[in-house]
């Protein structure tokens, strides 16, 4: 694929990430934070990202299996999750976490479990749609072009 189309389809695809609400406008400013000085920038926090969520996710999973659910230490947990993904754009996980914040006060273990199964879905499919997004833009730079940022008026 040529240059130009590799363009037309990162725009295209960026796009429909924010049409279907898996980002935000925070996404974008963490774009712009991206620069000659700084390539990697955006790669290197959404890798951090992942990280933080994949242990975030194995703790939530293990403190709501206990016998005894301390409810303060699983909202500690989502609120962090929450924060995680307001930082770098990721609304629909952002979302799933302020309901399960809401059943955590209620106390409600049914429900925190189907809000955790629910939190891991909406990471799981914001992940892949952010690694195709990587692996793209490493495909326009590799072939010798650019990110087109300004193409992206919404």
């Amino acid at each position: 694929m040529e240059v130009g189309q590799m363009q037309r389809t990162w725009v295209e695809y960026m796009k429909s990430l924010f049409r279907e609400g898996f980002l935000d406008g925070q996404f974008t400013q963490l774009q712009l934070l991206q620069d000659e000085s700084n390539p990697d920038f955006v790669v290197e926090v959404v890798s951090l990202f992942f990280e933080d969520s994949e242990r975030l996710l194995n703790d939530l999973t293990r403190a709501l299996d206990q016998q005894i659910v301390d409810f303060k230490r699983v909202d500690a947990h989502v609120h962090q999750f929450k924060g995680s993904s307001s930082s770098i754009g990721a609304q629909r996980v952002r979302n799933a976490c302020i309901a399960f914040r809401n059943f955590c006060e209620e106390q409600n273990s049914e429900m925190c479990l189907k809000c955790l199964q629910q939190v891991k879905q909406e990471y799981n499919l914001v992940k892949n749609k952010l690694e195709n997004l990587i692996r793209l833009e490493q495909q326009i730079v590799a072939a010798g072009g650019s990110i087109p940022m300004e193409e992206l008026s919404f």
